[in-house]
């Protein structure tokens, strides 16, 4: 057994100890916690230190990985008292980071393959999460049978996040990654999906199975397969099938325009790296956005009374919004970049291939085309978008891509990066699809 299979193991073993906050109680378990804590801080050598200590561990003599572990853990604990957090995502959370990073070493000593090791993560997690879920709940006299899906959902999606920043930050960053997970469930739970064990469980095989596709013909790396799965599991249970739809009609056409003619996108310079994979950051420039509008929308439907009172019709079409502005941006820059008469959209100056804010007219009808194909689909999957609708979705896709151009030609590369101009225009096609949706039902 290696030193990193025992140092999860030992991890795994101490993130156990927060059962006794339900087996006791908080008060009886904060000096477990305290005590854990102290010993960290003395222990600098011996059998113990190594057991825990990272490689960056020993230049200091401190255990920085355990006394940030049982930190993170700590701040948990206490906003499950002192909050709505319950104390089954408490719980949970600790037990999926620290039992998903067991797993994953685990593999990691028999196959140097990423993918294995974030699929053995988010297996391990999984389990332990839904473990921990239900003994918490078992221990509280808490019904375990009818929240069952609820808790499945909320133990896939935060592995799924947990693999994923595992996968763009270090190793060593589990404080992190347990806090953020710790987060995203608290607030999946405030949401209740409200959805059956037959609902979860099909939503979480088509979009693993999407994941992988996408991964397996080179369309996504190990992170952007993690980030599309997780976007395509909340589209999927906190809006439904007709928001995923149209969430992955944007990724499959984006996907295939960035292998049109992408030879010769290389010979000029202008292909999308990684052999076209994309990555989370990719991802997530383009579609945060529409995530956010999804988590609004089920905000609003579940009378949280977070928002006011909301209408549920402005998220639809900032969700759609952004959507049509990133195919739109995708098709325009993909279709565009293989002409050779791009000119510099403030300026309307002639401009070499690829350069940012360089727009030709083949891509901007391109992406005129796309944002009409979101429209489209649009019109068909919602009942509430109807003809008008679809002509604000368009109208929201090229007001988007146009503000992706203006920032490509005026603060990319000085200010913000390329995904950052991806997610401000977005914004600005989300923000045009809510604002004509109320300018209309306003008249």
């Amino acid at each position: 057994m290696t030193s990193t299979v025992r140092r999860a193991g030992a991890f795994a073993i101490l993130a156990t100890l927060t059962l006794a906050v339900p087996l006791f109680d908080p008060v009886t378990a904060a000096p477990v916690a305290a005590a854990v804590l102290l010993a960290a801080l003395a222990i600098t050598d011996g059998p113990l230190f190594d057991l825990f200590a990272y490689p960056d561990d020993y230049e200091d003599g401190r255990l920085y990985g355990l006394v940030t572990f049982v930190l993170a853990a700590s701040v948990l604990g206490l906003l499950s008292v002192m909050s709505s957090m319950s104390t089954a995502v408490f719980v949970g959370t600790v037990l999926l980071v620290g039992y998903g990073n067991f797993a994953a070493a685990v593999t990691h000593h028999w196959t140097d393959n990423t993918a294995s090791h974030a699929a053995a993560f988010c297996v391990g997690g999984t389990v332990a999460a839904v473990a921990g879920h239900t003994i918490t709940r078992t221990l509280a006299d808490a019904p375990i049978v009818s929240p069952l899906p609820e808790i499945v959902f909320l133990a896939v999606a935060g592995a799924l996040l947990a693999a994923l920043l595992r996968d763009i930050l270090i190793l060593y960053d589990d404080p992190i990654v347990m806090l953020a997970v710790g987060f995203l469930c608290w607030l999946l739970a405030e949401l209740v999906p409200g959805l059956g064990a037959a609902e979860i469980a099909v939503a979480t095989v088509v979009t693993i199975a999407v994941g992988y596709v996408s991964y397996a013909v080179g369309a996504a790396s190990v992170a952007g397969m993690l980030t599309g799965i997780l976007l395509g599991l909340l589209t999927i249970v906190l809006g439904g099938y007709s928001w995923f739809a149209v969430l992955m009609s944007f990724f499959a056409i984006g996907s295939l325009s960035t292998k049109f003619r992408y030879d010769e996108k290389v010979d000029r310079g202008v292909a999308q790296e990684n052999d076209g994979a994309r990555g989370s950051s990719n991802v997530l420039g383009n579609a945060a956005v529409a995530l956010v509008a999804v988590l609004g929308y089920a905000a609003s439907t579940a009378d949280l009374q977070l928002l006011g009172e909301p209408n549920p019709e402005l998220f639809l079409f900032a969700f759609t919004g952004s959507l049509a502005t990133a195919m739109s941006d995708t098709l325009s820059s993909e279709v565009g970049g293989v002409f050779d008469t791009p000119r510099l959209i403030t300026t309307l100056e002639p401009v070499e291939p690829g350069t940012d804010g360089g727009v030709t007219w083949q891509g901007e009808v391109a992406g005129l085309l796309g944002a009409a194909v979101v429209a489209g689909l649009s019109y068909v999957v919602f009942p509430d978008v109807g003809l008008v609708g679809a002509v604000i979705v368009v109208v929201a896709g090229f007001v988007g891509m146009t503000v992706d151009s203006l920032l490509g030609a005026t603060i990319e590369g000085s200010i913000v990066g390329n995904q950052g101009v991806n997610f401000l225009a977005t914004l600005a096609g989300a923000i045009t699809g809510g604002f004509l949706v109320f300018v209309v039902a306003v008249l």
